[in-house]
């Protein structure tokens, strides 16, 4: 069961990339109300994405996997500061373009 939460927290990493990445190509259709659902749904995907991996990781210790938390420990680390800042950009770039668009 704790294996899906590494396919959780992957699927739910793309959807919080996915979801600005789809408000911005929709920014020329009338809809300018949606796109603020899009963001939060889009930081919540990223949260969510996170709280797996530490679920994940805490798991790991109950069990004491210490060879596979020494393994991974790097690569969660560095992924999962990538999907955070990636989100937020994406999301910040998502504002600006609405927020012009508004003006």
């Amino acid at each position: 069961m704790y294996g899906w939460l590494n396919i959780g927290s992957l699927v739910l990493g793309l959807i919080a990339w996915i979801l600005p990445i789809a408000s911005l190509v929709m920014h020329n259709k009338n809809n300018y109300k949606k796109w603020v659902l899009f963001s939060i749904a889009s930081i919540s995907a990223c949260v969510i994405s996170l709280c797996f991996q530490i679920l994940y990781n805490d798991y790991l210790v109950k069990i004491e996997d210490w060879a596979a938390l020494m393994d991974t420990s790097k690569g969660v680390v560095r992924l999962s500061f990538l999907l955070a800042v990636v989100t937020i950009v994406l999301n910040v770039i998502t504002a600006i373009v609405y927020n012009k668009k508004i003006k």
